[in-house]
């Protein structure tokens, strides 16, 4: 009988971005260079952290070398008045994850979906980003998927629905590929 992969573990940071934290959240700022080296220390196997396009510069400087950045592209997005260019796309870094095989669709390094609205956080992640996140790093049904900065829980109830495993919250609320991670116009 043949098994399949082994089974891999990997760590999602969706932290308060640098400088937002007392605003959105009324909580004292994460170090994120102590935040991306506990994400090396404790997921060999493959992590990635969402930031702000201001911020890469500086978290890219703490990260170590070799990893990449993909991109989260928001179709609709907050126009502001004095705010030009306007923010509508978020950096996702990430390191690691299962490499596919040459059969396997290839997936994006950026995925295009609009923004959840009405889930109560600033910054809460749709599910299409979520199916997108688990196509980028590889991840199957089995494996082990740790969301650091819980928030609103959307990211672990996409985890939980996505690896086919019973939500607390009730029943599961979408099911896809890893493939299929862009959402409707």
């Amino acid at each position: 009988m043949t098994q399949g992969p082994k089974p891999i573990r990997v760590g999602y940071a969706d932290p308060p971005y640098p400088g937002q934290a007392r605003k959105h959240y009324g909580c004292a700022e994460v170090d994120h260079g102590e935040l991306v080296a506990r994400l090396a220390r404790d997921y060999p196997d493959g992590w990635a952290l969402s930031t702000s396009s201001p911020a890469l510069r500086g978290v890219l400087a703490v990260c170590p070398p070799g990893v990449r950045v993909a991109a989260w592209v928001k179709p609709f997005a907050s126009f502001k008045p004095g705010v030009n260019p306007a923010y509508a796309w978020e950096p996702v870094i990430f390191s690691g994850g299962r490499r596919r095989s040459r059969v396997e669709p290839t997936v994006r390094d950026w995925v295009s979906c609009n923004a959840a609205i009405g889930r109560g956080l600033a910054g809460a992640k749709p599910d299409g980003f979520c199916l997108w996140l688990f196509g980028l790093m590889g991840l199957r049904p089995g494996d082990a998927f740790d969301d650091l900065f819980p928030g609103t829980g959307a990211v672990t109830r996409a985890w939980r629905a996505f690896a086919g495993l019973p939500d607390p919250a009730g029943p599961e609320r979408f099911a896809a590929s890893p493939g299929t991670a862009e959402e409707p116009s």
